[in-house]
């Protein structure tokens, strides 16, 4: 009996969405975060942002800040630990001797962290990876940074730079006010502790040696769960942009060196000198470079020619009482100068300022303490007595940045940069930002790999079926044939830890908007530099090669037969790109993949650069 059509259109229907559940069960990230939708016409993008009033300053900011993995990993652990530690230790103040009532609401949202927590949501929907085009509003982060200052963002001519400026400075504000609090919770804690001790007779003690246990019946009591290594702890996983950097001054003629000058900054700010290009070094230079000043009147100097003056005022002093005072003051002059130049004398008449030596000094700036993220902000302004323009010198900059001595020199990698194009009173702002995901933030391939070892093991062959390991181009051997390190139904340790960093999927390579037709080319260009095929002779080193030194390593000759290759990995080969060579170039809600040689090739454009300090054992993973 023929079964009727609206009995058979159930049971498709049925079918259909059992193997929609199927599928979401075992792989949910299949369709998001896996580089087998490569084959499919979806193109992969990221969440844009609206422009509704000239927010393209505020928006090209955040995207570039959301590309920096340190950053999200700092939102992520300030935000748990201050959950952990509950809020009434950040609703308490100081004494009321120490603050004073008009600031104790700014001081208590700064110890709440009211903008750290509303970054942190709006980069955790940035970096959701959607399926079709998204585009979100940044107007609550708006929001919460203008009840943070009680004032409202105009958006006449805004600078970038300002924007970063405001929301880096507030961050560290409220990063030091937790610590503060967090200092104080413990402080009183081992004050309780130390006068309950002192009541039963013990010997107090100070409130960083005290041990609190809890009364649980027994003799001596539980020792309390307090984590004794905050501060150090506070210390190691401080907030990833501050660092610190010392000045210091030396008169070239009696070599005295002043005392060092040290100041905290949360981004660098670099001159850029007018001329037709220049270089990121360059630039650094003007500003870490001996600068030689003239005219400088020198303490000890000045603390010399007063003492030549007083030692002529007293061979020619004529009492006894103007002698006496000469000679105290001669003392105290000399013992300065051998202590400490730089000190007040109270109490001493000097000479006339004007009649003391001028001299020419060095000063010499350097970083001390390096953030784990820098910001570099390039000062294009030129201004003159009547206007103001724009420098367009060409920086070049690299992908790889060292700073400090050869000693203990710091690598930087690039991360993200934001675009000017315009004049000095208009224009727009975009970003570039590299497409990476961190392992913390995403599961990739977690079925692709499990379909494909399926569909391998399941083909009826009297050769072997070849093991595929996802996301690596093959191994050839001499017969053609392709070896893999492992197939993904089994795993030993060692190659599972392997396959976690192979699965990190490529960086792709933000886009921005600033003219039109510049901006359609170039992602045309990169369009097309993304379907050419790439062959199998010249493939690059894939993260297996990198991560698992003692895989054997053989030829990687032409295969010889197109039969012994899958389509799926043959698909992945051709479309394959360098993962570290893939940018996001975002404009607002337009967004394009791009190149690292586009992003470096930005030199008249680039305004702010966003480098993170390479790690040396996670360095293969950006």
């Amino acid at each position: 009996m023929q079964e009727k059509p609206t009995t058979v259109a159930a049971y498709a229907a049925g079918a259909s969405l059992a193997a929609v559940a199927l599928f979401y069960v075992f792989g949910p990230n299949y369709t998001i975060d896996g580089d087998e939708s490569n084959d499919s016409n979806r193109k992969k993008s990221i969440v844009g942002l609206s422009n509704p009033a000239n927010d393209c300053f505020i928006n090209s900011v955040l995207q570039a800040l959301a590309g920096l993995g340190d950053l999200r990993v700092y939102l992520i652990h300030e935000l748990h630990r201050r959950e952990l530690d509950g809020p009434e230790i950040y609703h308490t103040l100081p004494s009321e001797d120490e603050i004073s009532p008009a600031r104790s609401d700014k001081l208590r949202e700064l110890q709440q962290g009211i903008i750290t927590r509303a970054l942190k949501d709006m980069l955790n929907r940035l970096n959701e990876r959607p399926i079709y085009k998204k585009t979100i509003s940044a107007r609550d982060f708006i929001q919460a940074l203008e009840y943070a200052f009680r004032t409202r963002i105009s958006r006449n001519q805004q600078d970038a730079q300002e924007f970063l400026q405001i929301v880096l400075e507030r961050l560290c504000d409220e990063y030091h006010a937790g610590v503060r609090a967090r200092q104080r919770a413990l402080d009183a804690v081992g004050a309780t502790a130390s006068s309950t001790t002192g009541e039963e007779g013990r010997p107090q003690e100070s409130s960083s040696e005290v041990e609190v246990r809890i009364d649980d019946g027994s003799a001596n009591g539980l020792p309390a769960i307090i984590d004794t290594k905050l501060k150090q702890i506070d210390k190691e996983s401080g907030f990833p942009f501050e660092g610190k950097m010392e000045s210091q001054i030396e008169c070239q003629f009696c070599h005295y060196q002043y005392k060092p000058n040290q100041t905290a900054f949360v981004n660098l700010t670099l001159q850029v000198p007018q001329k037709s290009s220049t270089t990121l070094n360059s630039c650094f230079d003007g500003l870490l470079k001996t600068e030689y000043i003239e005219d400088f009147r020198c303490d000890r100097c000045r603390l010399q020619h007063a003492v030549d003056v007083k030692t002529t005022e007293l061979a020619r002093a004529r009492t006894q009482g103007d002698r006496d005072r000469l000679s105290q003051e001669i003392s105290r002059i000399r013992e300065a100068l051998e202590t400490d130049p730089e000190a007040e004398l109270e109490g001493i008449v000097f000479p006339p300022p004007e009649t003391a030596p001028k001299r020419r000094i060095a000063r010499h700036m350097r970083i001390t303490a390096f953030p784990k993220v820098i910001a570099i902000h390039l000062s294009r302004s030129i201004f003159d007595q009547s206007s103001s323009s724009k420098n367009a010198a060409k920086v070049s900059f690299p992908e790889r940045l060292p700073l400090g001595s050869i000693l203990s020199q710091k690598w930087y990698k690039l991360l993200a940069i934001v675009c000017h194009k315009g004049s000095h009173h208009s224009g727009h702002y975009e970003s570039f930002r590299r497409n990476h995901i961190y392992p913390p933030f995403s599961t990739p391939e977690v079925f692709s790999s499990y379909a494909q070892s399926r569909s391998a093991s399941q083909n009826t062959s009297a050769a072997p079926s070849p093991r595929i390991v996802p996301r690596s181009s093959p191994d050839v051997n001499g017969d053609g044939s392709i070896s893999r390190a492992g197939s993904s139904a089994s795993l030993s340790p060692a190659s599972a830890s392997t396959s976690a960093v192979q699965l990190t999927p490529p960086q792709q390579r933000p886009t921005t908007s600033g003219s039109r037709r510049s901006f359609q080319s170039n992602t045309s260009h990169s369009s097309k530099l993304t379907l050419s095929p790439v062959s199998d002779s010249s493939s690059p080193t894939t993260d297996q090669d990198r991560w698992n030194p003692s895989a054997p390593r053989s030829s990687r000759g032409t295969p010889g037969s197109s039969q012994d290759i899958p389509t799926g990995v043959s698909s992945r080969l051709r479309r394959r790109r360098k993962p570290n060579d893939r940018w996001w170039r975002i404009s607002d809600e337009k967004i394009k993949e791009c190149k690292t040689s586009d992003v470096l090739g930005m030199q008249r454009e680039v305004y702010l650069l966003f480098y993170e300090l390479e790690k040396p054992d996670t360095e293969g993973h950006r």
